[in-house]
């Protein structure tokens, strides 16, 4: 069993700084692709960006410049930076990986509950 836990989600005030991060656990034998999605309030779920094992990132256009993706293979952990946050910013972010979980190269896909990131003054 896989488990994705998030971290670090807060009240912040607009221009503001968070570091979200995302942690893996269970029988993983690697991790391919971590994604950071976010759903706010009566909006659909939307992709914030992501990153492959090689450290190939792509980010939705409204972050590109402020939210930097990163990931610790060693530590199965990804992080997000998120610089410059806005109002419009505010949602509850959540981590998607694709896992490796056995030697067969089977793969799993696996959310986190999320973590609320609240940008206001």
């Amino acid at each position: 069993q896989v488990q994705l836990v998030e971290s670090g989600g807060n009240l912040v005030q607009p221009g503001g700084s968070l570091r979200l991060s995302c942690a893996a656990s269970g029988a993983i034998v690697s991790i391919n692709t971590m994604d950071w999605y976010r759903q706010a309030p009566g909006k659909q779920r939307e992709f914030v960006a992501g990153i492959n094992r090689g450290g190939e990132t792509n980010y939705v256009d409204s972050v590109k410049g402020r939210f930097t993706i990163s990931r610790d293979n060693a530590k199965n952990s990804g992080y997000l930076q998120m610089n410059s946050l806005q109002p419009d910013d505010t949602a509850v972010y959540s981590c998607n990986a694709e896992i490796v979980i056995d030697a067969h190269g089977s793969t799993w896909y696996v959310g986190g509950q999320g973590t609320q990131v609240t940008v206001s003054s």
